[in-house]
């Protein structure tokens, strides 16, 4: 009697292909199909870019010449603290660019300082008008809200042609003011600007805050014999705080960032008033007459570290200023 011998390797070895397993295989391949094309893009146009970029804050690069590395020198260009040291008249000529630590940082850090707190104050105000039951007040959640999505460089025309020396504003208030060609309005200008056209966003972002809020604890609170300003106190602002934060992280990435308005009204005059980092990266990259694409990467990256710095002091602050309030 013969016995037939199978080519099959036996035990352990030989494993039967789930189709469960093949099926999850084939769901797998289909989802990283799709994907494909949002990862090109994104490793393309994110990583790549910020990592060459991370390269070419180390080099000397004017595009019309292939980059040559010079190590820190640009970070040292940019940040120029020499220029902070008492100079004599005979000193020889700086080797660096000033303008960043004499004129961009003070005036973006100034901008943030003013915009920042007031939009927060003001959007919030809104939001609590808005949160009563009003007449129309749909329609003026969205009147509020246009400035919101309307292009930047359309509303910046409209203001340049409100505050120029023959404007509405000049002639309602009977005034002779150039305010964006006098240094010590034009950054103010610019300003009420940013205010006008963020503060409906962040009024959305509070109202959806306020309406979070449990009605059962204002209810509570109003039995306990709390009045409005002990239940705003108590109640209201600390549950807001995560919405606070968030509010101050995106205004405060927003001015640090914000070039558009000064592009469109002022490019960055007059006299460097409103020259902010942004607009001060872009300038070194593409408008001076000896290109400085090295100076401005690491300054990019100088900015990027700025931003980190302020969100982690202002969310230590909040966090403190709740931490206070609800005890």
């Amino acid at each position: 009697m013969t016995q037939t011998v199978s080519n099959r390797p036996a035990g352990l070895f030989w494993r039967k292909d789930n189709p469960e397993k093949r099926k999850k295989r084939s769901e797998a391949l289909t989802a990283y199909i799709f994907l494909l094309p949002y990862l090109f893009i994104f490793f393309t146009f994110t990583i790549f870019s910020i990592g060459y970029a991370f390269y070419l804050s180390f080099t000397r690069y004017n595009l019309l010449r292939p980059p040559e590395w010079w190590g820190l020198e640009g970070y040292r260009r940019v940040l120029c603290l020499e220029a902070l040291m008492p100079r004599g008249e005979d000193a020889p000529p700086l080797a660096c660019d000033d303008l960043f630590i004499k004129k961009a940082l003070p005036n973006t850090v100034k901008y943030t300082l003013i915009v920042v707190p007031t939009q927060t104050v003001l959007s919030l105000i809104l939001a609590f008008a808005m949160d009563q039951k009003l007449r129309f007040r749909r329609l003026f959640r969205t009147i509020y809200y246009l400035p919101s999505v309307t292009s930047s460089v359309v509303i910046s025309l409209i203001f340049v042609w409100l505050f120029s020396p023959l404007g509405i504003v000049n002639q309602i208030f009977n005034l002779n003011i150039n305010w964006l060609n006098d240094p010590r309005y034009a950054f103010y200008t610019i300003m009420i600007l940013n205010v006008f056209t963020t503060s409906g966003t962040l009024m959305l972002i509070f109202l959806a805050g306020l309406q979070d809020i449990p009605t059962a604890i204002y209810e509570a609170a109003s039995i306990d014999g709390a009045n409005k300003f002990q239940t705003l106190r108590f109640i209201t602002i600390p549950m807001l705080r995560p919405v606070v934060f968030f509010v101050v992280t995106v205004g405060l990435i927003g001015c640090f960032q914000v070039f558009d308005q000064i592009y469109v009204m002022t490019s960055g005059g007059p006299l460097d008033s409103t020259t902010t980092v942004a607009y001060l990266i872009y300038k070194w990259a593409f408008r001076d007459t000896t290109v400085k694409m090295g100076q401005a990467a690491a300054l990019s990256f100088i900015l990027a570290l700025i931003i980190l710095v302020f969100t982690l002091i202002q969310r230590r602050i909040i966090e403190g200023s709740g931490s206070v309030g609800s005890a």
